[in-house]
């Protein structure tokens, strides 16, 4: 397994990889850089991810061409490929995702396969929203998810709950949800 870091202006964003393609990218928090670079075995695919991740973050890049290795159920799969379709600066619903899976029943499992999106970003888990459009729970943080929709120039709903987020409040945290991936 190869793994590679990028600061981002969202934190410290962990990159993991096998022969094939990235197998794992979440906000991973704060690592003091001896523990970073003492981590860091990089590859090609480590490295061309690093390239399009800065350059999404400057505004030049809006898809993603690195290969993917995500491990999940075949479920799982077919819901992160839908995701995958998202376009940039776009949003859907969990019931959007469902009836493109032909399971329109399918929405709170496509909420659980969502959650558990081991490819962050560039998987675009944060482009899923509810029914009714309004901000969701991310495994990032509802923080991060509204800077990367801002960022997408996507037209979302704030309730009066999310208008005072402060990317601050997450930035050095870990992405919840991720123990599951090491």
């Amino acid at each position: 397994m190869f793994i590679d870091y990028l600061d981002t202006p969202l934190g410290l964003f962990e990159l993991m990889a096998s022969d094939k393609g990235i197998r794992q990218a979440i906000f991973c928090g704060d690592k003091t850089s001896t523990e970073q670079n003492s981590a860091i075995k990089a590859n090609d695919i480590t490295k061309l991810c690093k390239q399009q991740l800065t350059e999404y973050f400057s505004g030049k890049r809006k898809d993603f061409s690195v290969p993917l290795d995500p491990q999940g159920t075949s479920f799982q799969q077919s819901v992160w490929d839908s995701l995958s379709k998202i376009p940039f600066g776009e949003i859907r619903s969990y019931g959007d995702i469902a009836k493109t899976l032909n399971n329109p029943k399918a929405s709170q499992a496509v909420g659980g396969a969502n959650g558990r999106n081991p490819i962050t970003l560039i998987v675009p888990c944060h482009r899923v929203l509810s029914g009714n459009g309004a901000l969701t729970g991310y495994a990032g943080g509802i923080e991060r998810k509204l800077w990367l929709l801002n960022h997408e120039g996507a037209k979302i709903k704030l309730s009066t709950e999310h208008q005072g987020l402060d990317i601050n409040d997450v930035i050095h945290k870990r992405q919840s949800k991720t123990q599951f991936l090491r």
